[in-house]
């Protein structure tokens, strides 16, 4: 169910009711509703994709169970990997590589037809193998026990408010969630829950996706752009997604929370970063965090020689240019960001501290880097991205450039602004909670904002392709 669509409006409130309305000592029968529920909105996208749910449920489920009760469980475990990640790669990355393998057999004057696949990939596929995954390495490294309940299990897996995108959730914080069986409404949370939904569909509706408007008109025809408005459509680009992916996370985490649950940050004003590395420490966290535990370190991490911690790096931001995407575009974006980090690594960068006027140019050149690396996440192909930024480094061109209109850079002023606002004077947000008056002011403003500049109807959240 996407939040800023029509049913989220209509069927939540009914989800809250019927879910409460269930009494307490019932609470498994709580768990069984949010599962039936979970599954029966997964449906609604293409509801043979939701056996593949099960089956990636289901093998992880009984292979964790195993795994300490058999005598070579390293062999288990590599089969259970495997038949996990088996429906990700048929559906997201056969053609991937088929295309690429034809296209090497050619150049060697080989000449072989394989017959691709065109079938949708079922959403939300990446995130769920992957919080899947970990569960089951978890278990293998001894870190959790394994669940014997298989509801809590299943529930964990397909829970509706991050199926789509995330976060992906550890099981070690979300299980013993679905297993408290939540006793009692919380209020507090769920007054900070609604104020997560009010906020991310701001950054959906009212940013992102007018943002979206001026983005895509540029980015499908950049040559008839001049470079300076080609820049400020990659700039905006990179603004859009954070708004559409930030929004989406912090709507999924309201959710969570008005029905009890916290859910994983998942991102931190990652554009105040000072260097690339500690944009990973703030953008998709969730995700960074999996990749740290699942290959970073089981790699050898940072515990090893320098060359080698450098391959390890490298090696786990290939991974998460190959995760986002089965694109060669995603493969050279992942590989920049760790290309990056490694030179920032030589460098000692982490470690400098330039004052207020280096931080503030660090935070520039960090989001200049992140902005041409979004270039190739955003294009096609290479060679569209390749000349979007040349065309933008043409100073053959007309110094001239075309902006959104005042409206939009109004919301996106408004999102700047308490983005900088949370991270430098976060003591203010303490004073506006206190004041009934501020905070329901805040809240109209927001509510209206929403209504008078929001895109309604747009298109889905950008991270459920992924």
């Amino acid at each position: 169910m996407i939040f800023n669509s029509f049913n989220f409006v209509v069927f939540f409130p009914l989800i809250f009711l019927l879910y409460y309305i269930i009494p307490v000592r019932f609470g498994k029968a709580r768990n069984a509703f949010l599962l039936f529920v979970s599954y029966l909105l997964y449906l609604q996208w293409k509801p043979i994709y939701a056996l593949f749910l099960l089956g990636v449920t289901l093998v992880t489920y009984f292979s964790a169970l195993l795994l300490p009760k058999v005598s070579k469980p390293y062999l288990l475990l590599v089969a259970s990997v495997l038949l996990t990640i088996f429906p990700l790669f048929f559906f997201k990355y056969f053609n991937f590589v088929n295309e690429s393998l034809l296209g090497v057999l050619e150049l060697i004057g080989i000449r072989w037809n394989i017959n691709g696949l065109n079938w949708a990939i079922p959403v939300g596929i990446s995130f769920f193998t992957f919080q899947a995954l970990g569960y089951l390495w978890d278990v293998y490294y001894k870190r959790i026990e394994a669940e014997n309940d298989f509801l809590s299990y299943a529930l964990f897996i397909s829970f509706f408010p991050s199926i789509l995108s995330g976060p992906i959730n550890k099981a070690s914080l979300v299980i013993p969630q679905i297993k408290n069986l939540r006793t009692y409404f919380d209020y507090e949370k769920a007054v900070k829950g609604a104020r997560f939904l009010l906020w991310g569909m701001f950054m959906k509706v009212a940013v992102a996706d007018r943002l979206a408007i001026f983005v895509d008109t540029v980015y499908e025809d950049y040559m008839a752009n001049t470079g300076l408005t080609c820049f400020a459509a990659s700039v905006f680009y990179s603004l859009q997604i954070y708004a559409d992916f930030a929004g989406y996370s912090l709507m999924a985490i309201g959710v969570g929370k008005i029905l009890g649950f916290e859910l994983t940050e998942n991102f931190r004003r990652p554009y105040f970063a000072v260097s690339v590395t500690e944009f990973w420490h703030r953008w998709h966290i969730s995700l960074s965090t999996w990749l740290k535990d699942y290959i970073y370190i089981p790699l050898g991490g940072s515990r090893c020689s320098k060359g080698r911690n450098y391959w390890n790096i490298f090696v786990t931001f290939f991974v998460s240019g190959i995760w986002h995407g089965a694109n060669w575009t995603f493969i050279i974006w992942g590989c920049v960001h760790g290309i990056c980090q490694i030179f920032e690594k030589i460098l000692g960068q982490q470690k400098n501290n330039y004052g207020l006027m280096g931080t503030i140019i660090k935070i520039l050149l960090t989001f200049l880097i992140v902005n041409f690396a979004w270039i190739f996440f955003r294009m096609p192909t290479i060679s569209d991205a390749l000349g979007m930024i040349i065309h933008i480094f043409d100073i053959s061109q007309p110094m001239t450039v075309d902006i959104p209109q005042k409206s939009h850079l109004l919301v996106l002023f408004i999102l700047i602004a308490k983005d900088f606002l949370d991270e430098y004077y976060s003591k203010l947000k303490n004073l506006f909670d206190k004041s009934i008056l501020i905070r329901w002011s805040i809240y109209i403003i927001v509510f209206v904002i929403i209504m008078l500049q929001g895109v309604f109807g747009a298109d889905q959240f950008i991270y459920v392709g992924f």
